[in-house]
């Protein structure tokens, strides 16, 4: 985990909070008044917090702006006796939610944000308002077998094939220094945003083997199918999800998620919802285009009293 004062060179510059109430010391990051509605932001692989740090300081300006580090990320503790799955994250999440008393949330995920943010508000949704989607998707709508599949995607491909031969553990587990790496299969473009300092933020989560089990097991997680039946568990809470404002903006250099496929999956879930292609944006849409998101976003906040 990084040291909780660490602000790498004043580009993450924003207080560190602490909730220990689940099990482990989970960091997140807590700007503007209390008394505003809650932007809760969700990473994915292999991020943290610091993916919205071009983004925080202008939502915050209107709203209240959360953002947790997952487990075994960014400035949170590593546990290595708990379970990295779909589940615990979204447990995780609901006793951090809880302990804040976060109600009318805007819920944004990217990456397994989004799977994460769906688990939450199919059990939770007396607590969520609205829905914003950037590069994920919900995974309850019904694709067809006309647009790609998430199997097919070069960073799934990339998982199976490394899976026998040890090759993806071997690369996952060592991210500290083949973060840039793992990010650029996944569909990272911007690269005039890498620096010493990009370098550092994004690779002192994993400083050894240990504490790159979250990195490691996310996308296991979805490649061996480990999310399914809690997927499944959270059917009963659908409608109430689908009834829900949403939107998708959608970087279209994904290689992790097919842009179709998440297309497609927003669009049988919420058919008359608004989607934003974006072309030349990538899986890290925070990096490539986090000021078209923002506008996005405080726009569909206003259209959606």
């Amino acid at each position: 985990m990084i040291a909780l004062d660490e602000t790498f060179d004043g580009t993450f510059p924003f207080a560190p909070n602490t909730y220990d109430g689940h099990g482990f010391m989970q960091h997140f990051v807590d700007e503007g008044a209390r008394d505003a509605e809650p932007i809760l932001c969700l990473h994915g692989e292999p991020t943290w917090g610091y993916l919205y740090r071009n983004m925080i300081g202008p939502l915050a300006a209107d709203n209240r702006v959360v953002v947790p580090d997952h487990m075994g990320f960014g400035k949170s503790q590593t546990p290595l006796d708990r379970p990295y799955t779909l589940q615990e994250h979204t447990e995780n999440l609901v006793s951090l939610v809880e302990h804040l008393d976060l109600t009318n949330i805007t819920l944004v995920g990217q990456d397994w944000g989004g799977p994460i943010a769906t688990a939450f508000a199919v059990r939770h949704p007396g607590r969520v308002k609205r829905v914003f989607f950037a590069n994920t998707m919900a995974g309850y709508g019904r694709v067809g077998d006309d647009v790609p599949q998430v199997s097919d995607s070069p960073w799934f491909q990339w998982i199976g094939a490394g899976l026998e031969t040890g090759r993806t553990e071997q690369v996952l587990r060592n991210a500290g220094s083949t973060i840039l790496s793992i990010m650029k299969i996944i569909g990272f473009q911007n690269s005039a945003a890498v620096d010493d300092t990009w370098i550092r933020a994004y690779s002192e989560p994993f400083p050894d083997w240990e504490s790159a089990i979250g990195a490691y097991e996310f996308p296991i997680d979805a490649y061996l199918g480990r999310i399914r039946e809690y997927v499944i568990e959270g059917v009963s809470g659908l409608p109430a999800l689908l009834s829900k404002p949403a939107m998708l903006v959608e970087g279209l250099e994904d290689r992790a998620i097919p842009p179709a496929y998440a297309i497609a999956d927003f669009r049988a879930l919420w058919p008359d919802a608004p989607i934003v292609e974006l072309p030349g944006v990538g899986h890290f849409c925070q990096e490539d285009a986090p000021d078209v998101l923002v506008a996005h976003l405080q726009q569909f906040i206003v259209d959606n009293p």
